[in-house]
């Protein structure tokens, strides 16, 4: 592509009799030179070996009577959404929680009805603790003219950009960004599991995932990674790359994995400034991001002055209402700014289905112990093994792993991974 370009301009050139001019190869040169430097800056060099396995690749006995992290699963819904409450829980009960028992802490902006409450304790065999949210940590902040906040909000829904019409979303979004870790029944814990009304999982989890992490010192877990829509956050990127810089962070190799740096030479590239998803230099955010509706994260890490501080910055900007920010790809660009790539991790091994995108990971040969009496109580069949899955017990068909492109996923890991050569890059620094 920029082999044609640059040929299509000599053309140019030769027709006016220009190509014989020493000055101007010599600029043309700096030129193109100049731009290679400038995109090398980010190219993500490959680390000495693999900083991101699955914890395992295959069934494990559960540990039942091992020690627990001071960790807590977290589930934010509502009175309305109990069937959906009740199908999440049940799922991860089957393939998890009924052989560690963390507890469920249910968030919610109103009072409990006795059915929820009911029905779930109904579900899960772990301690349940049913929480309400403070009005202050969910209605607007009292900096945002709610008038002004509304009409936003209705104009994005009225322009079809998803769920920005929905005044609720916004108060979710600013919620999870900033305030969850703040909840009262929250503040004595260490981990958390974010749980979805209405996801299925379809691998049995047999080791503890928040004792792995604690383990391996990582901060942050995921299992899908997909594009933002451009339309909800065109001013995020720009925001919060200013604060990085005023804050004289340097960029780690998983935040220069979401840059797309810009071909257009110098002077000129900063002029891109003015788009959105772009930093004041002119290079671009490619808005890949770890979807945040699964994340098992350290706590501590969100409640660190950092965070804490990016997110007053964009809470005071007030971009939560007069755009549609969700915490997903605030979450991201925070993690890959202020964490280290030993630190991220993919949950590879854990079948997640969220929505219409799922993850089926396939089963491990060898190693699903089908001779696993404490297993066998859980579910005694399973989708074929496959060479190279790393998946216990999965229900889904692992010959597929995932229903969404690989790309993203691969931008994300790849400060992880030996498996990425530099040719791989510099064909996407020129086609992305």
């Amino acid at each position: 592509m920029l082999h044609h370009r640059f040929t299509q301009r000599l053309q140019r050139l030769r027709r006016r009799g220009l190509h014989k001019s020493p000055i101007l190869w010599v600029v043309l040169l700096g030129v193109f030179f100049e731009v290679v430097v400038h995109c090398l800056r980010f190219r993500v060099p490959v680390p000495s070996r693999e900083l991101d396995t699955p914890f395992y690749a295959t069934c494990q006995e559960p540990e039942v009577n091992a020690p627990r992290e001071n960790a807590a699963i977290v589930m934010l819904a509502r009175n309305e959404e109990v069937e959906q409450a009740r199908h999440s829980v049940d799922s991860l009960e089957r393939h998890f929680n009924q052989w560690f028992k963390y507890p469920i802490v249910f968030l919610n902006d109103e009072p409990w009805s006795k059915e929820f409450i009911d029905v779930l304790n109904a579900t899960t065999s772990a301690e349940t603790i049913f929480e309400y949210v403070p009005k202050e940590e969910w209605l607007f902040p009292e900096w945002i003219d709610e008038n002004d906040a509304k009409a936003s909000i209705k104009a994005q829904g009225e322009a079809g950009i998803l769920y920005a019409g929905k005044e609720t979303y916004h108060h979710m979004c600013r919620f999870f960004s900033g305030y969850f870790y703040q909840v009262e029944a929250l503040k004595k814990y260490r981990w958390y599991w974010r749980l979805e009304p209405d996801v299925d999982f379809s691998c049995a989890i047999t080791y503890d995932p928040f004792r792995e992490m604690a383990r391996h010192k990582k901060v942050y877990g995921y299992t899908i990674a997909l594009w933002e829509e451009k339309r909800t956050c065109p001013t995020l990127f720009r925001k919060v790359s200013d604060w990085k810089e005023s804050q004289n962070i340097a960029s780690t190799s998983m935040w220069k994995a979401g840059i797309t740096p810009s071909w257009v030479p110098w002077p000129f590239r900063s002029s891109l400034s003015w788009f959105s998803h772009r930093d004041k230099y002119g290079d671009g955010w490619n808005t890949c991001h770890y979807w945040s509706n699964f994340e098992i994260a350290d706590l501590d890490f969100f409640r660190s002055e950092r965070y804490q501080s990016l997110f007053r910055m964009l809470d005071q900007d007030g971009g939560f209402y007069y755009e549609r920010w969700g915490d997903a790809p605030i979450h991201t660009l925070a993690v890959n700014m202020l964490a280290q790539p030993h630190q991220i991790h993919h949950f590879a091994d854990i079948g997640y289905r969220h929505d219409t995108f799922y993850q089926c990971p396939a089963n491990a040969p060898g190693g699903q112990l089908p001779e696993s009496k404490t297993l066998n109580k859980a579910n005694e069949s399973w989708a074929p093994e496959i060479e190279g899955g790393v998946g216990c017990r999965c229900e889904c068909d692992g010959s597929r792993t995932r229903n969404i492109p690989n790309f993203c996923q691969n931008r994300l890991r790849s400060p992880n991974t030996m498996s990425r050569p530099w040719s791989t890059w510099f064909q996407e620094w020129v086609f992305f």
